[in-house]
């Protein structure tokens, strides 16, 4: 505000002779110009990607909606695209807003409003955290790909569908003959990766392999923009999905919780006999419930030299204990000591620890 007000003094309270005669802020027709220079930088922009903005003028109702989505289909063909219409659309509201009550300015206003209403749609995110809930949206494109248990059963919002039924050939078939927009569907299952990704690695930090997995994809999409790229691309995100989704049910399967199977992640090595495995699972447990035990009556213990050694010491001696000796040698030990160390910090720092035992 203190900002706008200074603005305004300078351009009308100021007076003729004001600072030697300089101009304080830029001439109107100047700011105007700018505005105009942005709103055209905007519109080549999306025109070099194959939407052109004159389909808006004049649209209504649904046929100005699906202009929206075609222009942001565009948009996302690839990051850098996307990422650079946002940085001008930015500038064009700015511009716009510091001319907000200039009558030269509502000319632009359509255009404006335009170029704001395909950033709105660029930024939509929606909460589809739960990696199952994307067949919900895939539904539209496949139709009959999906098993299920019956007539009107896929609206229950409780329904966890399994990804491995997916017919994989059949969706990418459908992807490639009846999707309009593939872009938009391609970025759509990227958010929904990216959120599923964020939480995984939340929970467990053993499992970056994946993010690397998913960085490969999303490189090789980038650098080719081709039709046949686009399709691979959706195939591969999709079958990313039932990786994922597999993954997320490990925990269950190994008769853990999500908490325990992360330490069992990191405490475990290659070449374990199934009896040894199972040890170190039962260590896992015990750990994880001793380290509730000492931390939970810390208070901010992270952010405290002395409390931050009393945890480390502990997960030392815990991991000395409860971890076979062989097959793991002392320098093993201190080495998945640090690491189980570091993963209680990262935990506890972002406040996820300590959870309540399950």
């Amino acid at each position: 505000m203190l900002k706008s007000l200074r603005a305004a003094f300078a351009q009308y309270a100021l007076g003729e002779g004001a600072n030697g005669g300089e101009e304080i802020v830029s001439p109107i027709e100047d700011r105007v110009n700018a505005l105009l220079d942005a709103i055209e930088a905007a519109e080549a922009h999306l025109l070099q990607l194959g939407f052109d903005v004159s389909c808006l003028k004049g649209a209504k109702g649904f046929e100005k909606i699906r202009a929206f989505r075609d222009a942001v289909n565009c948009l996302c063909k690839s990051d850098e695209s996307r990422r650079r219409y946002e940085i001008i659309a930015r500038q064009v509201f700015s511009r716009f807003k510091a001319l907000v009550m200039e009558p030269s300015a509502f000319a632009y206003s359509e255009r404006h409003d335009n170029i704001e209403a395909i950033f709105k749609k660029l930024s939509e995110r929606r909460d589809l955290s739960d990696v199952t809930q994307v067949l919900k949206e895939l539904r539209k494109i496949i139709n009959d790909a999906i098993a299920t248990a019956g007539p009107g059963e896929d609206q229950r919002d409780e329904l966890r569908y399994d990804l491995s039924n997916i017919n994989h050939e059949r969706l990418r078939t459908e992807f490639a003959t009846r999707v309009k927009r593939k872009a938009s569907v391609v970025q759509d299952i990227r958010d929904l990766i990216e959120a599923k990704l964020a939480q995984m690695l939340a929970n467990n930090p053993t499992r970056m392999d994946y993010y690397a997995r998913y960085g490969e994809i999303v490189a090789e999409y980038n650098r080719e923009k081709d039709r046949v790229t686009v399709e691979d691309t959706f195939a591969r995100l999709t079958d990313f999905l039932g990786g994922l989704d597999e993954e997320d049910r490990r925990a269950a399967r190994e008769g853990l919780t999500e908490s325990e199977l992360a330490i069992y992640d990191l405490l475990k090595k290659d070449d374990l006999k199934a009896a040894e495995l199972e040890r170190i699972k039962q260590s896992s447990k015990k750990l994880l419930e001793r380290l509730r035990e000492v931390v939970r009556p810390l208070d901010q213990w992270t952010e405290k030299e002395s409390t931050r050694a009393e945890v480390e010491s502990e997960v030392l001696d815990e991991v000395f204990r409860l971890l076979p000796d062989p097959p793991f040698s002392e320098s093993e030990k201190e080495e998945l000591a640090a690491k189980v160390f570091e993963h209680l910090w990262m935990q506890s720092s972002s406040g996820a620890f300590p959870e309540q035992a399950a």
